[in-house]
C-alpha cells in the first residue's frame, strides 16, 4: 500500500475515533469542565506506533472541542497541548537511525509514552480553565491555577497512564498489522 495513503487512512481513523471516544466521555460529563477524564486521551499513546497518530490526535482534539461546545481559545490551546504530547510521545519513543524513525520498545518506552501528554495538558489547561471559563478553585487555600493542574493531571493520569496502557499493552504484539 502506499505510505502515504496508509498514513492519511491511519490519521483520519485516530482523529474519527479521539472524536467518538470524546463526545462519548461527554455525554457522561466527562470531557470537560474542572475534573476532566476523556477516554479519547488514551489514545495519546498511539504516536508511539506511528507517526500518523500525531496529525490524528490534532485534528481529532480539534474537532471534539469544537462539537462539545468549548470557548475558540480553549480550541486552540487544549488542541495545542494535544498536538505536543502527541509530538513529546513519538519523539520519547522514537529514535533516528540511517535517517529513519525506529521504534524504541521495552515497558519503560510505553511509561515513557504517556508523560508527554500528560505534562502538556497539565501546563496548558488550567490557565484556559482559569482565564477563558473563569472556573474557581474548589479548595480555598489554592488559587485556580494550582488546583486545576491537580485537577487535570490527575484525570490525565487516569485517561493516558491507565487506560493508555492498556491500549499500549492491546496494540503492542498486533502493531506491525495495525500501524504497518
Amino acid at each position: 500500500m502506499n505510505k502515504k495513503v496508509l498514513f492519511l487512512t491511519q490519521s483520519a481513523i485516530i482523529a474519527a475515533l479521539y472524536t467518538v471516544l470524546t463526545v462519548l466521555a461527554g455525554s457522561l460529563n466527562l470531557a470537560s469542565g474542572v475534573i476532566q477524564v476523556r477516554f479519547s486521551e488514551a489514545l495519546t499513546i498511539l504516536p508511539a506506533f506511528s507517526p500518523a497518530a500525531i496529525p490524528g490526535l490534532f485534528i481529532g482534539c480539534l474537532i471534539s472541542n469544537i462539537l462539545t461546545g468549548c470557548m475558540p481559545l480553549d480550541v486552540v490551546f487544549g488542541s495545542l497541548a494535544t498536538l505536543i504530547g502527541a509530538v513529546g510521545t513519538f519523539l520519547l519513543t522514537h529514535k533516528r537511525k540511517d535517517g529513519e524513525w525506529i521504534s524504541k520498545t521495552g515497558k519503560l518506552t510505553a511509561f515513557l509514552a504517556t508523560i508527554p501528554p500528560i505534562l502538556s495538558n497539565t501546563v496548558i489547561v488550567p490557565f484556559v480553565l482559569a482565564y477563558v471559563y473563569m472556573y474557581e478553585s474548589l479548595v480555598p487555600e489554592l488559587s485556580p491555577v494550582p488546583f486545576f493542574m491537580i485537577t487535570v493531571a490527575i484525570g490525565e493520569i487516569i485517561s493516558c497512564c491507565i487506560l493508555g496502557l492498556f491500549l499500549y499493552a492491546a496494540l503492542y504484539p498486533r502493531r506491525k498489522q495495525i500501524f504497518g
